[in-house]
């Protein structure tokens, strides 16, 4: 009798683990991905931190962000060349946020500019090819208040914004504007590029209110 009742009591711990990895493996994995803008270096709380509370508990959110990095292939730094796009395609992500484009304005990288959409989708599809089979999203990169570190702002304006909407339709994904809700507000960033804290909550505010706009927020 006692052998019974402890192949029973055996046999309910081993379903209450099994329950218990399946909810822990059922949280909704976000991926932000960019360059320094996500990685957010020094400030006391990133762009993903801050989502990640907006999302609360159900989701995973990781930050994938790189400083200096480009979205072009022969850029200078080029995502596509690091360690962390490794990662990031490897850990499955259901959710991917791409925001680069602003290192590809300077001048050593947007001399192959002709071939920033081409690339663009390219990066796109090594996503949405995952098992997975993430929801994808491109952002517009947030404004450049000063020509600095040699990014552009006429590039960004007249060149970089508008291939984004170009590659958005070639793509079939998501756009999430980051460059209007911060026109006019040079003061969210500590150098007229980069967001500083109160920035970088915009940022997580207009992503969390896209991902809702798009229902790839579930309801609680």
């Amino acid at each position: 009798m006692k052998r019974h009742l402890t192949i029973a009591a055996l046999a309910c711990l081993f379903v209450l683990l099994n329950a218990f990895a399946a909810l822990a493996q059922s949280d909704i994995k976000v991926a932000c991905v960019g360059n320094s803008i996500t990685e957010g270096a020094g400030l006391a709380q990133t762009y993903p931190q801050a989502l990640q509370e907006l999302l609360g508990e159900q989701y995973e959110v990781r930050n994938y962000g790189m400083g200096g990095r480009t979205l072009l292939k022969k850029g200078d730094y080029p995502y596509w060349n690091e360690a962390k796009y490794e990662e990031v395609l490897a850990w499955n992500p259901d959710i991917v946020i791409i925001k680069l484009g602003t290192n590809d304005t300077k001048p050593q990288n947007w001399q192959y500019k002709d071939e920033f959409v081409k690339d663009y989708v390219k990066f796109i599809k090594s996503f949405k090819k995952l098992p997975s089979k993430p929801k994808v999203y491109i952002a517009y990169p947030v404004p450049v208040f000063e020509d600095k570190f040699d990014i552009s702002k006429e590039v960004m304006d007249n060149e970089v914004l508008p291939a984004i909407k170009k590659i958005a339709r070639k793509a079939k994904v998501e756009t999430i504007d980051l460059y209007k809700p911060f026109l006019g507000k040079a003061d969210l960033t500590y150098d007229g590029i980069h967001p500083n804290d109160a920035g970088a909550a915009l940022l997580a505010q207009e992503v969390y209110k896209a991902l809702q706009a798009t229902k790839a927020v579930q309801a609680n």
